[in-house]
């Protein structure tokens, strides 16, 4: 059976203080709660990450550290990037690749995605790939057609061995930041079609292995029910992962 993962991205957010006192917040009610049923993970700025693995360890916390982004190429004149060798080193086991942010604000297109994804798994990191359909993809009826479309562009650029080792986020884009959420049933349809493209490409072994998160404004008053799905097995969480009382509830859901 497929372990729930529960991972918050924090974007850009908080500052200094605010993002420790966070994460020692999460400590505490790590320690304090019942996290048996899940892996955690918390995506902090990269700036904080050195900082949070610290914490995390001399804590002797089992949350685990991922990265928001990384550069599509392993070092050179590429100034402001950082690599996925610089995030692994620092302690980070797992990078956001092809969030809708990236591709709408940074411009990212699937040759970038599928040379960052290539250099996430060469330093042995988890690519975490979002894949998601804006409203009028949905509305028009394209919304499988423009999920499959990605899993091709990028994903299918890999071999089973490789695409074993990653987890996918579904993220329609019209229920990021929107207070609107894909229903449960919805939900359930489209992580129930990403694994079936998995399946036939890759095989049973493949689909069966590969933990599909939810991206779409998960909060404590509809995460069980989103998670009771069988094909939805856990969540990328925004807003709600930085407040510590918020992200404790679906953990715990």
């Amino acid at each position: 059976m497929r372990k729930r993962l529960i991972a918050g991205n924090w974007k850009m957010n908080m500052h200094w203080n605010e993002a420790m006192t966070l994460i020692s917040e999460l400590v505490q009610k790590e320690s304090e709660g019942n996290w048996r049923n899940a892996d955690v993970t918390i995506i902090p700025p990269s700036i904080y990450l050195r900082s949070a693995f610290e914490f995390l360890k001399n804590s002797g916390s089992k949350i685990e550290l991922g990265a928001q982004n990384v550069a599509a190429t392993e070092n050179g004149a590429f100034t402001g990037e950082v690599s996925a060798s610089m995030v692994h080193q620092i302690g980070t086991s797992l990078v956001l690749v092809g969030h809708s942010e990236r591709r709408e604000y940074f411009a990212e297109n699937d040759e970038a995605l599928v040379n960052k994804i290539r250099c996430v798994l060469d330093q042995n990191l988890t690519p975490l790939f979002c894949c998601g359909e804006h409203l009028d993809h949905r509305n028009s009826g394209n919304h499988e057609s423009t999920i499959l479309h990605q899993l091709e562009s990028v994903v299918f650029e890999f071999t089973a061995d490789e695409v074993s080792n990653m987890i996918i986020a579904y993220e329609p884009i019209w229920a990021i930041g929107t207070g609107e959420t894909a229903s449960p049933q919805q939900a359930q349809e489209m992580h129930a079609f990403i694994r079936t493209s998995i399946q036939k490409k890759f095989g049973n072994e493949v689909s069966n292995k590969l933990r599909i998160l939810y991206g779409g404004s998960m909060n404590p008053e509809n995460a069980a029910e989103l998670l009771a799905q069988p094909d939805v097995d856990g969540g990328l969480i925004g807003g709600a992962s930085i407040d510590a009382n918020k992200f404790q509830a679906i953990i715990e859901a």
